[in-house]
């Protein structure tokens, strides 16, 4: 719930000596000096007031209010505000009137870094997004880039899934037991903005008689309302028996998109009662509830079927989480997650401005611990576990998502089919392998901290 709040100045900055403000010819020149660190004094007096861990603030003396906001921001955060590389709490330059598209040019997918036996790596796509330069030179899920313009894919290259600058010529390959065999070119466009589509893939599956929904969904965006609820509306139609959310690479987002999502897929007796907590620092003192509310619903009642079945890994952040969390306490043995444990974010960034004080800039703020109906929020350190556990192996066989040859579907349809999962002793194919990878792109690296849950 992205909001335009205005905060404004309690007190200027201490430990600056007036007389270092004044000239040497006697002109007083505080001004302009104070206009200089107006962004980073709003910025701090904010923090005392809204910053879910002001406590752990430095003192005001120790901080240089001269640094550029970002810098500024960094050296006041928590070390509860960060994990894995991220910070949560985080400033954006300029005003993003919509997050529907990527926020800087792109080629338009989603990849990791893979490494080959002989110390070679590789960008292996994981997906690529529609009217993009990826799709339009053949890019597809399994495709892996081993070098671009002659130059071989280092452990560093991941600015060509982020943000590439120029055009590049891809070369891509195959893994073989040692390192990559060549298997072509191809000449990449320029990268250019592209629309991101959250509802990546839905579709119906005929399992053991049973109809089945696949919905994956790669962030909860702030425009995705009526496609989710023409899809909502149109599972109600098909009457399907189970659904299977793949959340794997969704970094969270927007946290009335997930109220929307949760409250669709939660039981009628939900309805009306507590679907998220959201608890402010002992200075505000108070808890906002957000309920299940009907009046999300894409039809007049939730839909009618059996299990939830939530695809998992250590992308699955933020707002993904509090989905999971969150429809437990209304799912008991209904809702399976299968996967890894997700990433491990239970708290809430607000979005604060000033026109005069901070013009053109965002700063987004943790301001809030985020629980379920039953208080639950202990998953900062382990994340949320699964009920099956299982990797997807970046290196073998990705499967097309959501089908019989996705690893991560596997042991779901077999759930499905027989009630219970795969056993030690059942044979796993090579894609099913739980080598575990840490998976770089630009939802955890970048993502997570642009699309923050709201």
């Amino acid at each position: 719930m992205y909001s335009n709040m205005k905060r404004f100045i309690y007190g200027i900055m201490g430990g600056l000596a007036t007389a270092a403000l004044v000239s040497s010819c006697g002109e007083d020149r505080s001004g302009e000096y104070y206009a200089l660190i107006t962004t980073q004094t709003w910025m701090y007096e904010t923090m005392q007031k809204e910053y879910l861990y002001y406590q752990d603030m430095p003192e005001k003396k120790s901080l240089n209010f001269f640094k550029k906001p970002s810098d500024f921001l960094s050296s006041m955060v928590s070390s509860k505000d960060k994990k894995s590389g991220s910070t949560f709490s985080h400033i954006d330059s300029v005003y993003v009137n919509t997050r529907s598209t990527s926020q800087t040019p792109t080629f338009g997918f989603e990849g990791t870094m893979i490494r080959a036996n002989n110390g070679s790596y590789g960008i292996r796509v994981l997906y690529t997004q529609e009217n993009s330069p990826a799709k339009e030179v053949g890019l597809e899920r399994g495709s892996i880039i081993i070098a671009a313009n002659n130059k071989k894919i280092n452990s560093s290259d991941l600015f060509y899934i982020t943000s590439p600058k120029e055009a590049y010529l891809f070369t891509l390959g195959k893994l073989n037991d040692k390192g990559f065999d060549t298997l072509q070119t191809v000449q990449m466009p320029a990268p250019r903005i592209v629309e991101n589509n959250n509802l990546y893939k839905n579709n119906i599956l005929e399992i053991g008689g049973k109809k089945i929904a696949y919905v994956m969904y790669n962030e909860f965006g702030n425009n995705d309302t009526q496609k989710l609820k023409d899809l909502f509306s149109q599972l109600s139609q098909e009457a399907v028996n189970d659904i299977i959310l793949d959340l794997r690479y969704n970094p969270g987002g927007y946290v009335t998109t997930a109220q929307l999502v949760s409250t669709n897929l939660a039981p009628q007796e939900a309805m009306g009662n507590t679907f998220l907590k959201m608890t402010h620092n002992d200075i505000i003192n108070k808890t906002d509830v957000l309920n299940f509310e009907e009046s999300l619903l894409a039809n007049a009642t939730p839909i009618n079927y059996e299990n939830l079945y939530i695809i998992t890994s250590a992308n699955t952040a933020s707002a993904s989480e509090v989905v999971i969390n969150c429809l437990k306490p209304y799912m008991q043995g209904r809702l399976i997650q299968v996967g890894t444990a997700t990433f491990g974010k239970n708290v809430a960034q607000q979005l604060f401005t000033d026109e005069e004080k901070a013009p053109m800039l965002e700063f987004w703020l943790t301001n809030s611990l985020l629980s379920n109906s039953e208080d639950y929020s202990d998953y900062y350190t382990n994340g949320l576990q699964p009920d099956f556990e299982i990797a997807e192996n970046f290196k073998g066989e990705l499967g097309e998502l959501g089908t019989e040859q996705d690893s991560l579907m596997i042991p779901i349809l077999k759930h499905i089919e027989t009630g219970s999962f795969p056993t030690d002793e059942t044979p796993e194919p090579e894609s099913r392998s739980s080598e575990k990878k840490h998976y770089f792109n630009n939802s955890i690296d970048l993502k997570l901290k642009s699309a923050i849950i709201e």
